[in-house]
């Protein structure tokens, strides 16, 4: 059974978060502390996080993906089941593989699906599973053993039905939505998380003065949008965090939002170039302005206001 954690060693993150009405039943518990003497405590999401088996390029990127404070906040616990969708390299795995090894978890990598494509697309697609699995089987000390599922367009499970606790998607609601099954994410999540779970999304965020692109081919989309296709599925909105917020993007880029690093494109897919295009200033922006939503699996016992249930008259 999924706890609700509160973070009263964050002040920061507390801060940066809005939640939403809580079941007055719903348990709560302490967040284990990360570090002691500014040394992270073995075990720890700050411990995995720091890592020898992360390389110094991949650490560098923290400072936009605010891992260990993203996690805490999606309240993965060691002990869990956690699926996450579309791993890629295994970036995001390489944290949540070992914290969840020293407690007797287990991550599941539902990487792409070879047979949702064709000719080269699909060779590629099955190099990048070869090659996550390969990373994660290297050092079966460090990530345990990491389960694989896939998720695509196609009829199939990225888990037995209710039998994960955490569910976690970093930057790809646009891609389904360029492919038209954001949809089936949320529905196949929903049926893969027990009564109860939690289902955490981080996406490229697009202002709300925008008009949204039912394609996402910029890259971006509403917060608006998540929570409506989140809302369908049957999910109820717990909280939104501003942890990897960078109030410099403007999403209104030349090559939409990989003309930010690390990306840094400087053409658009077919090779077009822009005159005078100055690959300096996105540098300087640095990576996307992510929205960071957390939604969960109400109990069967529960009313679709998140209430408890009353009881039978007889």
């Amino acid at each position: 059974m999924k706890s609700i954690w509160f973070i009263s060693a964050s002040a920061c993150l507390l801060a940066a978060c809005t939640q939403a009405t809580q079941p007055a039943s719903e348990p709560t518990a302490e967040q284990p502390p990360e570090m002691v003497d500014d040394a992270p405590i073995m075990g720890s999401l700050a411990w995995a996080a720091a890592g020898e088996w992360r390389s110094d390029d991949e650490k560098a990127r923290d400072v936009w993906r605010n891992p260990v404070e993203t996690l805490i906040f999606f309240e993965i616990a060691n002990n869990e089941t956690v699926v996450e969708i579309w791993p890629g390299g295994g970036w995001y795995s390489k944290v949540i593989a070992p914290f969840l090894k020293q407690g007797g978890g287990k991550l599941i990598g539902a990487g792409f699906d070879p047979s949702a494509y064709e000719g080269a697309r699909r060779e590629r697609t099955e190099q990048l599973m070869s090659a996550y699995r390969a990373t994660m089987e290297a050092d079966p000390e460090t990530f345990g053993t990491v389960e694989l599922s896939s998720f695509s367009h196609l009829p199939g499970e990225m888990a037995p039905p209710e039998s994960v606790d955490t569910v976690l998607t970093f930057r790809n609601v646009h891609n389904w939505m360029a492919q038209d099954y954001a949809a089936k994410f949320f529905d196949d999540a929903f049926a893969a998380l027990r009564p109860g779970g939690i289902l955490g999304v981080v996406e490229h965020r697009l202002p709300s003065s925008m008009e949204q692109d039912p394609r996402a081919r910029s890259g971006y989309v509403h917060e608006d949008v998540v929570k409506a296709l989140a809302a369908a599925s049957g999910f109820e909105f717990v909280a939104a965090s501003e942890l990897n917020a960078n109030p410099a993007d403007t999403a209104d880029h030349p090559f939409g939002v990989w003309t930010l690093p690390p990306s840094s494109r400087d053409s658009d897919f077919e090779g077009n170039t822009i005159e005078g295009f100055d690959p300096a200033i996105y540098l300087a922006i640095g990576e996307s302005d992510r929205m960071t939503l957390k939604f969960r699996k109400p109990r069967p016992d529960e009313t679709e206001a998140g209430e408890p249930a009353l009881e039978p008259v007889e």
